[in-house]
């Protein structure tokens, strides 16, 4: 079966992916699904998709001409030696896998193999995520273009041609939602503390985030600019951002926690 996908790993997202494909119009008759875990098959198979356990059940004579590991790092060098047999000149192999590099794949698929390394983040689960890819020497322009067609099914994608940036980018953009979740805890505890009941803080706390990042995504303005427009001189947001933005306030505190994810998938990826 020509331009079939392959999808190794059903988890939260690679099932994200598989869900923004089907939506896009993707012939599940042309996916088949590697996914050892029982409970995550059966939903996919519901829908007419071919999903085996392990690598070694997949229907002969399939020929995907992508073939997507996600599945979690460390499993990585255990799975991916099963799929070399697919590899050849019409065939490229994407991972999502964090700190996994373009190295690590060539050494085991070979160095002609065409490999697109990824790095999405959690909210491709609802549509809304930021995939950065970075590919190979092999990629061709046509496996470009089939690889950001896949991944902007769940977001916005961007490319990359320096791999050695693939660790700015899980700093920012793979860690960065749970920064923003935290935030949230934060902005609802603080809530709390100031009176509010709990219920209502979260809400104020999320909705006001999910707000902020629309509206900055969609005005023409940058961040700064939103932010001078909600600010008026001796108001309470300039009250409050006289704290956030002190010698020690959140802008070095970011800067150090991104440098600190930063550091640690330099250190995953050696």
């Amino acid at each position: 079966m020509a331009n079939g996908l392959l999808l190794v790993g059903c988890g939260k997202m690679g099932g994200a992916m598989l869900a923004g494909w089907l939506d896009q119009g993707t012939d599940p008759a042309s996916v088949v699904i590697v996914e050892p875990t029982e409970a995550l098959r059966q939903p996919w198979a519901k829908r007419g998709i071919n999903v085996v356990a392990a690598a070694a059940d997949i229907p002969a004579g399939f020929a995907p001409d992508c073939v997507i590991f996600a599945v979690k790092p460390q499993q990585m060098v255990d799975v991916v030696p099963d799929y070399v047999r697919f590899r050849g000149p019409g065939t490229q192999f994407l991972s999502i896998a964090a700190g996994t590099t373009i190295r690590f794949f060539e050494g085991i698929l070979g160095p002609d193999a065409a490999v697109v390394r990824t790095m999405p983040n959690t909210p491709a689960a609802v549509g809304k995520g930021m995939l950065v890819a970075c590919p190979n020497g092999p990629v061709t322009s046509a496996m470009r273009a089939r690889a950001d067609t896949l991944l902007a099914a769940v977001g916005a994608v961007a490319w990359i041609e320096d791999e050695a940036l693939m660790d700015a980018v899980t700093a920012v953009s793979g860690s960065g939602p749970a920064y923003v979740f935290y935030m949230i805890e934060c902005m609802t505890q603080a809530g709390i503390a100031a009176g509010l009941p709990a219920e209502l803080a979260a809400q104020l706390a999320s909705q006001t985030v999910y707000g902020a990042g629309a509206l900055a995504h969609a005005a023409p303005e940058d961040p700064g600019t939103l932010r001078k427009n909600v600010t008026s001189p001796g108001g309470t947001t300039q009250a409050a951002l006289e704290v956030l933005m002190a010698d020690d306030g959140l802008a070095p505190l970011v800067r150090r926690a991104v440098d600190a994810a930063a550091r640690r998938s330099r250190e995953l990826g050696s």
